[in-house]
């Protein structure tokens, strides 16, 4: 039973299209503009770091709030389900599941409920190598050394659950960048390639 209320759950605030309502507030849709994406990296470019650190902060908020709930009340697994359907509602929230965002801060925000201490060492690491080049290249290394940070402090069962995470995201960059067309492109254009 926790498994399916966790599966709702985390579906439901996933699709939450917090940073789109962020950007919103500014004036901007990020469905047609930039990339067309709903997420916090749109409304970073979008917007600027300032204005887009709710977007990233709701985003990751999304995944960690029903992660950290079920992983209190009924453990690690309960809570990686609701971290995974976090981000399926991000990556495909009704009406409009060929809409959704590519899920990256849900899966932050999941790592942080999940665990907590690899997910604090990667956020430093993210925090020095964006100070000493940029916040592009610091967050992706911090999120490409989670597994590897995690695999010193969690059992191995849990970094296979965190590549399965991974592996969701990069499915959504493969498919999404195939098929994407550019917001600033009109309605006829073709996808880009």
């Amino acid at each position: 039973m926790e498994y399916g209320l966790a599966a709702v759950v985390g579906y439901l605030c996933g699709a939450i299209p917090v940073a789109w309502l962020v950007a919103r507030r500014y004036g901007v849709d990020l469905l047609t503009t930039g990339d067309g994406n709903p997420g916090a990296w749109n409304a970073l470019d979008q917007l600027g770091a300032r204005r887009a650190l709710p977007a990233f902060l709701g985003d990751g908020a999304k995944a960690f709030i029903p992660a950290a709930v079920f992983h209190l009340a009924f453990g690690f697994w309960p809570a990686y389900v609701a971290v995974a359907a976090a981000m399926a509602g991000h990556a495909f929230p009704l009406p409009h599941p060929s809409r959704g965002g590519k899920s990256i801060m849900c899966f932050v925000g999941g790592a942080f409920a999940l665990s907590p201490l690899p997910a604090l060492i990667c956020g430093v690491l993210a925090i020095a190598i964006t100070l000493a080049t940029s916040f592009k290249y610091g967050a992706r290394v911090a999120i490409f050394a989670f597994p590897l940070v995690q695999l010193a402090t969690d059992p191995v069962e849990h970094v296979m659950a965190t590549g399965g995470l991974m592996t969701f995201i990069g499915v959504l960059f493969v498919t999404r960048r195939r098929t994407s067309v550019p917001a600033s492109a009109g309605p006829d254009a073709p996808p880009t390639r």
